[in-house]
């Protein structure tokens, strides 16, 4: 990248949201494209499970919608929800147009929505706008009503999950990539981070705060660079590495939310984190995830003397939804005093298991367990995060030109618990309306001609106590695990909020006073992401969805039935 970039669009992260926004707004103007690893090192490439959609009869949007603020715990926006899954048939198709592979029913056709007679080509308009009908194609006379092989999760009432095999993410992590690398418009900036956002505001220009661009930090020579641009989008992902135990990939420290907080947006929600209940227990296995999907084909959890207890505490036993079965799963681990319970899918016919969910199966045998035959280890560990830069329908956030999609985002679709295969749904929904807005949007602003001041790194020296950096991250992931994990309480909460004030005094003096590093940049994003959950969980006085405090047993709607919100 060269001193003083300019693009029209920066989408900064390179999951499913930053592609296929990129892809959406590249026949409008130059798009760069910004990843801090390669630019498959995302958390969508380990999405195992897959996207949920209503596509097949008898499900219907009432059903999902139901389902979805079944999950949330009365957080959700229905107005959100409702214009989530009513896009869902638009993105599916839209991803299937780009190339992705869901797996069908045996002998089903190749495309299964048949265009209206004489709809052009591209028959979708992906940047309708609010309120524009959401299913646009109707079916053959005759045609079958489910063509797709459609899976089902937790907190689901149908199935609805289109997945290609157990490693959905994948596929549409390599579709979209391979789309946006072939797009002349489209420039990948592979080994590239975001240091920070760069603002009118901080600038000291007149008008509103408005988003125009960000210092990016070229990895292999350490330069840090200027690269303004029209319109920015926020797609970074989780920040699943504030916590000890995860099944995030490790670059997700937060980078987006942490960013857009300093830059003046709105943070919402970010004491709901959810903790998958079923992460392979394994010391070599570096948080396998074992995916819900397991459990929608039958698979049954068990504790280590056999018992099944997931009926103990919900009616839909090991379909009920993530927050009660990583809390159950919790309780049981600290009644018996073990490591962890079982699962166990023996029951299904061992052809299909290796068929249906191959990476899982080769990935267990490489540690001597053959999940046909054998009961998994599994306990919960941290997965998503329910919070985020808060938007609006069309994705942006309240610095004006900044967008989110994604994780990093909260848009109000997972309120205090989010329904499985909803993320990759919500990411693709977002990105695609945050793009039509940017579209518009670019044509409208004029020609860049506000120059920033360039990075200035001031009289810095190199580190030579790295040590700072390892062991502050490992203290905060240790007491966020350990204080402000699956249950919290009062004293637990003030614990840790003395702690990350402590550590971030230490860590704002160590990032002012030596050259900028990736790791140093993922310590100061992580510290502040860790922040943020500590205060917005003390906050929330009650125990709602994926936030129990045991010094708060009972959900509070009169005094707790809104989000949290921290602004700088």
């Amino acid at each position: 990248m060269s001193h003083g970039s300019q693009f029209d669009f920066l989408v900064i992260g390179s999951g499913i949201a930053g592609l296929f926004y990129a892809l959406r707004v590249a026949d409008h103007g130059s798009v760069c494209v910004v990843t801090k690893k390669r630019a498959a090192d995302s958390s969508t490439n380990w999405a195992q499970g897959g996207i949920a959609a209503v596509v097949a009869e008898p499900d219907s949007f009432e059903a999902h919608v139901r389902d979805t603020l079944a999950a949330g715990a009365g957080l959700c926006r229905e107005e959100t929800v409702r214009f989530v899954v009513e896009r869902g048939p638009a993105m599916i198709e839209a991803l299937v147009k780009i190339g992705v592979e869901f797996d069908r029913k045996a002998g089903a056709p190749a495309h299964e929505f048949d265009r209206k007679a004489g709809a052009p080509a591209q028959e979708f308009d992906l940047g309708r706008e609010a309120g524009a009908p959401a299913q646009e194609f109707d079916r053959k006379a005759g045609a079958p009503a489910q063509e797709f092989d459609l899976g089902r999760e937790g907190g689901h009432t149908e199935r609805r999950v289109l997945h290609h095999a157990d490693a959905t993410g994948r596929e549409i992590e390599s579709a979209l990539l391979q789309a946006v690398r072939g797009h002349p418009n489209v420039v990948v900036l592979e080994d590239h981070m975001a240091v920070d956002l760069l603002t009118s505001g901080k600038a000291g220009m007149d008008g509103p705060n408005r988003c125009l661009g960000a210092y990016i930090l070229e990895v292999e020579t350490g330069e840090i660079e200027r690269c303004q641009a029209r319109v920015t989008l926020l797609a970074t992902g989780g920040v699943g590495k504030v916590y000890l135990y995860t099944t995030n990939p490790d670059i997700a420290s937060g980078d987006g939310v942490a960013m857009a907080y300093r830059a003046g947006a709105t943070i919402a929600n970010m004491e709901f984190i959810q903790f998958h209940p079923t992460c392979l227990y394994h010391p070599d296995a570096k948080s396998f995830l074992i995916t819900e999907a397991l459990r929608g084909e039958g698979a049954q959890l068990l504790d280590r003397s056999g018992r099944a207890f997931m009926a103990d505490y919900h009616e839909m036993a090991e379909l009920a939804p993530r927050d009660v079965v990583a809390r159950a799963i919790d309780s049981e681990l600290k009644r018996s005093g073990d490591d962890f319970v079982t699962l166990n899918v023996w029951h299904q016919d061992p052809a299909f298991v290796r068929e249906r969910f191959p990476t899982i199966y080769e990935r267990c045998l490489e540690f001597g367990i053959d999940i046909t035959t054998d009961p998994i280890p599994v306990v919960p560990a941290t997965h998503y995060c329910c919070g985020g830069v808060r938007t609006d329908l069309s994705g942006e956030t309240d610095v004006h030109n900044l967008f989110a999609a994604g994780e990093v985002a909260c848009t109000g679709l997972h309120g205090a618990n989010r329904l499985a295969s909803n993320s990759l749904l919500e990411a693709a929904v977002f990105a695609d309306a945050a793009a039509g807005e940017s579209a518009r949007r670019v044509q409208a602003l004029p020609p860049l001609d506000e120059l920033v001041a360039p990075w200035q790194s001031g009289a810095v020296s190199e580190s030579d106590e790295a040590v700072v950096i390892t062991q502050n991250w490992d203290e905060i992931r240790r007491f966020m695990w350990n204080y402000v994990g699956i249950v919290r309480s009062d004293r637990r909460l003030e614990r840790a909020r003395h702690r990350i004030r402590m550590l971030q005094n230490e860590i704002t003096e160590y990032y002012w006073n030596v050259k900028v590093t990736p790791d140093l940049i993922e310590l100061r994003n992580l510290a502040t992401v860790a922040e943020l959950v500590i205060e917005s969980a003390v906050q929330r006085e009650e125990s709602r969805g994926l936030h129990f405090n045991l010094d708060h047993p009972e959900r509070d709607d009169e005094l707790f039935g809104d989000d949290t919100l921290i602004r700088r």
